[in-house]
């Protein structure tokens, strides 16, 4: 109340003093789209329980809520989105989530399963109970390219944008574990805000957004584009001249497995065109200072503090922590079909289990783009792999020709529709190229049985 009221005095001497026309720059504005939402056992039927202000239940773990024009209007080009997860009756680290959905103009709900969205910020809950102080942790995340998102005229004319919040989560060890959750199925509650600021030295730009992958599983065994291989390939086509390009990449590593990939650092490799331009080895950083929200007895933090060095060789992320978004710069990318890669060679995922989830979109200042850009990006799935006789593709668009190419690049020979009989080819690696009616193409590698 007091810098409220400082605020205003300023205002109110300032502007008298140099004239009508002087202004001051205005303070953040505090945008609140949840307030202590509570969730529920994700495996549970659909609980009736009050919904937070304005929002809508996608499940027990996830509700979706509308911006408003003024809202996205008040955004700036500094943005800040705070959340704080409080404990009730899971005592577990879990996995959580915030995206951006960009829902059809106009409607009241969507299908989450199929609307294009984009991951803004991913955390894990640590070990709390409930009846042990401190019961809350917050978690920042700095994430000005949004700003250029939310103030996107075009993007804004066509979409609804929507903020899913998702923290998964199941009470049963809480129910024997921790005093006062017995037969009780609410997990966890939380808060979302954004904090957006203007900085008009820094200049608008004409933005351009390509969502590429929004949670896609990653893994050797059922989720790859290498078979045998932990490799994701996401191909997307540009119409412009895209400056000052970047990748934003979200991935994490779990399978709590003995052996699991949660437990095994592994280094990724980023590739753009058949070029590396990217690597990093998730964790390697001391989880001491979540210590003081692992409330619970667990397996990860012992009774006394470990050093850096013992943290750093072995964990990926912190119960407690938000899971970094790393942004990758590529300068200019000239219009035409490109494909992003990601490799993990060295995951193993013993006994089939563990997934690495990939979020990754393509942000930029587009050059001679005018009206509305869509936001679609084709997602394409090709099955059998390996194939015998008929290989299958699956895809969101419309595909012109389908060409088979030996691993040399030598042409085989085109089909048309979404099917491709290989059976009179050779045992051997082939590259299938997918071309679509909008221009883009797809290249994926198959193995002939």
């Amino acid at each position: 109340m007091k810098q409220n009221l400082l605020y205003l005095f300023l205002v109110c001497f300032f502007g008298t003093f140099y004239g009508k026309d002087s202004e001051l720059p205005l303070p953040p504005s505090t945008i609140l789209m949840y307030d202590e939402a509570v969730f529920y056992d994700m495996y549970a039927t659909t609980v009736n329980q009050p919904l937070p202000a304005g929002a809508t239940r996608l499940s027990n773990s996830t509700y979706t809520k509308k911006m408003t024009d003024a809202q996205l209007d008040s955004f700036g080009n500094q943005v800040t989105m705070n959340i704080t997860i409080g404990a009730l009756c899971d005592n577990y680290d879990r996995l959580a989530h915030v995206f951006l959905a960009f829902a059809p103009k106009g409607a009241t709900a969507y299908d989450t399963n199929t609307v294009t969205k984009i991951e803004l910020g991913r955390f894990i809950t640590p070990f709390m109970n409930k009846n042990i102080s401190p019961t809350s942790v917050p978690y920042i995340f700095q994430i000005d390219n949004a700003g250029a998102i939310f103030k996107d005229a075009s993007l804004r004319s066509q979409y609804d944008f929507w903020i899913e919040f998702t923290v998964l989560g199941v009470p049963y060890a809480a129910q024997t574990q921790v005093s006062g959750c017995a037969s009780r199925i609410d997990t966890f509650k939380g808060s979302l805000s954004f904090v957006t600021d203007n900085n008009t030295s820094i200049p608008a730009v004409n933005n351009l957004l390509i969502p590429m992958a929004a949670i896609k599983s990653l893994n050797n065994y059922a989720a790859t584009d290498e078979p045998g291989q932990t490799i994701r390939i996401l191909s997307f086509a540009l119409n412009s001249t895209l400056n000052n390009a970047t990748f934003n990449l979200i991935t994490s590593n779990h399978g709590a497995n003995s052996g699991g990939e949660e437990y095994v650092r592994r280094q990724h490799y980023i590739y753009l065109n058949d070029q590396q331009i990217f690597t990093y080895k998730p964790g390697g950083v001391s989880c001491e200072p979540y210590r003081q929200y692992n409330t619970q007895g667990n397996g990860i933090y012992g009774a006394s503090p470990q050093s850096a060095a013992w943290w750093a060789s072995w964990n990926n992320w912190c119960p407690g922590s938000a899971i970094p978004i790393r942004k990758i710069s590529v300068g200019t990318l000239l219009p035409g079909n490109h494909a992003f890669m990601i490799s993990v060679p060295d995951a193993q995922f013993v006994g089939q289990q563990g997934d690495f989830p990939l979020s990754v979109y393509l942000q930029g200042d587009a050059v001679n783009v005018l009206g509305v850009k869509d936001v679609s990006v084709a997602e394409v799935k090709v099955y059998p792999n390996p194939v015998v006789n008929v290989v299958k593709i699956s895809s969101s668009k419309k595909i012109r020709e389908t060409e088979i190419y030996s691993i040399d690049g030598r042409f085989i020979k085109k089909f048309n529709g979404n099917e491709a009989d290989v059976s009179d080819l050779l045992s051997g690696t082939y590259i299938l190229k997918v071309s679509f009616e909008d221009g883009v193409s797809f290249k994926h590698k198959i193995i002939k049985k």
